[in-house]
């Protein structure tokens, strides 16, 4: 049932490091975080047998109930769907990295719950540049309010940024939002932001992740690329 997943993610892999030689970079440069969401842990562990290290889920629930049956693997678990408030503290429990960091008081609250667990987390502030209502994410004039807090965390690693861009068919029709993304991270570096605190941009999915790469991607989100469609309930 899973056998097409090593030839899926293999094709993956290769589709990177032509979008990384493309843009004069090393494939060591991108992180494939293969997003299993629906997918039954027997998809997680194909990937794995095939060198897959890091996995992403959109819910915090599926998160635990996977992380729960991988306690034997040195798996990267990244949440990288939005996170309400009142589920901070699980979260920050359990994964490794999260993605959609959209608030001061969501940041304080993760930066809390992993010090209280003994964790260091990487996050991630998710940027809303195209402002769509069913998009989550700070407005990008939020954004180093957010990154300033990141300064006083004790627990809570800020590594950089991630963007959902406005879905298109055409992936050339979400470069000029990355290439956006870019731009903010660029002025938070002129403004003497840490270099350190913005290496990672996350961004690009199955549909796009090549054009993502190409205008400075490091951090690619990969789900039916790798597993095949998802199956809803």
């Amino acid at each position: 049932m899973y056998s097409e997943i090593p030839g899926r993610l293999a094709g993956v892999r290769e589709r990177i490091a032509d979008a990384a030689g493309r843009a004069g970079r090393s494939p060591d440069t991108v992180r494939l975080v293969a997003i299993s969401k629906t997918h039954p842990f027997d998809a997680i562990r194909a990937a794995a047998d095939a060198g897959q290290r890091d996995f992403g889920e959109n819910k915090v629930q599926e998160a635990l109930q996977k992380i729960a049956q991988s306690t034997d693997t040195s798996f990267r678990w990244h949440l990288v769907g939005h996170l309400q408030s009142n589920k901070a503290r699980k979260a920050a429990g359990a994964v490794d990295w999260i993605h959609a960091i959209d608030s001061v008081d969501l940041l304080r609250k993760v930066d809390q719950a992993a010090a209280g667990a003994g964790r260091r987390i990487d996050v991630l502030v998710q940027v809303d540049l195209a402002l769509e209502d069913t998009k989550f994410g700070a407005p990008e004039a939020e954004v180093p309010a957010i990154v300033e807090a990141a300064a006083g965390c004790t627990a809570a690693r800020l590594a950089g940024l991630m963007l959902l861009p406005p879905l298109a068919e055409n992936p050339e029709d979400a470069r000029p939002w990355f290439v956006r993304l870019r731009g903010v991270r660029d002025r938070l570096l002129d403004a003497g932001v840490p270099p350190e605190r913005l290496k990672e941009l996350s961004m690009g999915m199955s549909h796009d992740f090549e054009v993502a790469i190409e205008e400075g991607a490091t951090l690619v989100r990969v789900g039916t690329a790798i597993f095949g469609e998802r199956h809803y309930p």
